[in-house]
C-alpha cells in the first residue's frame, strides 16, 4: 500500500457525485441518524465538549448514563468550572483516562475565566482550549456554530478510506491531514454538524471495523472498496506495538477494620487518585509478605499492562501520602478501576 498519497478528489468524484453524497447521506441520517443521544437534543458547545471527551476510547453505549449523570450534577459550563475536582472524578469513576475528566475542567475554567464565558466558534480558536484537539474542535465547530469542516476521527478514517480506497496508513500522524483535505470538499456546506455526525453514525452501522453490512449500505453505490472487493483492506493501518508489561505489588495493611490507600503522585499514570500502596517489582521473587492471589490483577494503559500482586502486610509505617479508610470512606472516594478491581479481588480471596 502506498502510504504517501494524495487525492485530488474532484478526480474521483465530480461535483455532481458529491452533491448526491451528502444528500443520500443527510436522507438516511434523518430517518436512521442517532438524533435519540442525549448530547444532540441541542448544538450546546458544553453538551457537545462533554459528550466528544467522555465518547474518547469509550462505547456510546456506555457514555450515554455517565453524561446523563453528568449533566444532572453540572448542567451549565460554569458549574463545571467551580466543581470540586473530587466532584468531577467521582461523576467520571469508571470512564477511565482520567486525564481527559481534569482536562474538561480545565477547558471550562478556561471558557469562563479567560473568555467570560464567550466559546470560540472556529476549529481553529477551539484547540486553545486544554484538553481539545483537532476533532473534538472541529466536531464543536460543526455541530454549534456551523463551521464547514471535517471532524476526522476513526469514523471518518473508517467511511472515506473504504469509499475512495484511500490507501494512506492511518496509524500515521500524516495522514490526518490527507483524509482531511479529501473530506473537507465533501462536507454539506449547509449542515456539517449532521455530515460529521451522520458518518459517525454510518461508522458505527453499516461501516463497522469489523463485520460491516455494506451490501444494505445507504451508501452502497459510493463505496469503491465494497464494489473492488477489497472492503476488508481498507483501512490501511499497522499494528500497534504489544503494550510493555510491568509487575506491580499492592501492599494491603489492614488496621481496626479500615484499608490503607496511598494517594498517587499529581503526574504519571493515576494521578492524584487513592490506591492501595504500589511497588513496581522485578519478578515475583521481589515479593515480600503474605500474597494473597496466585493469579495477577491486570490492568491495560494504553502502553503498559500493569500485573499486580496482592499481598498482605503487617505493619505500615506512615508517611503523607498514606491514610486509613473505612468501607464507607473509601467508597465517597473517587477511585481509579484497576483499585475497584484490586478490592475486588481482596474481598473475594477472603470470602
Amino acid at each position: 500500500m502506498n502510504t504517501s498519497v494524495t487525492i485530488d478528489i474532484m478526480e474521483t468524484w465530480n461535483e455532481q457525485t458529491i452533491k448526491e453524497f451528502r444528500k443520500t447521506l443527510l436522507n438516511w441520517y434523518d430517518k436512521e441518524g442517532r438524533v435519540h443521544l442525549p448530547w444532540r437534543v441541542n448544538h450546546d458547545p458544553y453538551r457537545v465538549l462533554v459528550s466528544e471527551i467522555m465518547l474518547q476510547q469509550t462505547r456510546v453505549d456506555t457514555v450515554i448514563p455517565y453524561f446523563d449523570r453528568f449533566m444532572t450534577s453540572l448542567p451549565t459550563v460554569g458549574d463545571l468550572a467551580i466543581a470540586p475536582e473530587d466532584v468531577v472524578l467521582k461523576l467520571w469513576e469508571g470512564l477511565g483516562y482520567y486525564s481527559r475528566a481534569r482536562n474538561l475542567q480545565k477547558a471550562a475554567q478556561f471558557v469562563v475565566n479567560e473568555l467570560h464565558g464567550q466559546w470560540p466558534e472556529s476549529s481553529d480558536d477551539l484547540q486553545s482550549l486544554p484538553g481539545v484537539g483537532p476533532y473534538t474542535a472541529a466536531a464543536i465547530a460543526s455541530i454549534s456554530f456551523n463551521e464547514v469542516v471535517p471532524a476526522v476521527d476513526g469514523n471518518q478514517y473508517r467511511v472515506f478510506s473504504r469509499l475512495l480506497k484511500i490507501d494512506a496508513d492511518i496509524a500515521d500522524a500524516k495522514s490526518r491531514k490527507i483524509f482531511y483535505d479529501i473530506i473537507a470538499p465533501i462536507v454539506d456546506p449547509e449542515r456539517p454538524g449532521d455530515f460529521n455526525q451522520a458518518i459517525m453514525d454510518l461508522g458505527s452501522s453499516y461501516m463497522t471495523t469489523k463485520n460491516p453490512d455494506s451490501l444494505y449500505s445507504p451508501v452502497r453505490e459510493f463505496n469503491a472498496a465494497f464494489r473492488d472487493g477489497v472492503e476488508d483492506q481498507y483501512p490501511v493501518k499497522t499494528k500497534k506495538q504489544r503494550p510493555v508489561k510491568q509487575l506491580f505489588m499492592a501492599s494491603v495493611f489492614e488496621k481496626d477494620g479500615k484499608l490503607l490507600f496511598e494517594k498517587r503522585p499529581d503526574n504519571g499514570l493515576l494521578a492524584g487518585f487513592w490506591t492501595f500502596p504500589l511497588t513496581q517489582i522485578e519478578s515475583m521473587e521481589s515479593i515480600t509478605g503474605q500474597q494473597l492471589n496466585i493469579k495477577p490483577v491486570t490492568h491495560i494503559f494504553t502502553h503498559r499492562r500493569w500485573e499486580i500482586w496482592l499481598v498482605k502486610q503487617e505493619t505500615a509505617m506512615l508517611n503523607d501520602n498514606q491514610q486509613y479508610f473505612s468501607s464507607d470512606e473509601w467508597s465517597a472516594l473517587s477511585l481509579p478501576k484497576v483499585q475497584h478491581k484490586l478490592l475486588e479481588k481482596l474481598y473475594d480471596t477472603e470470602s
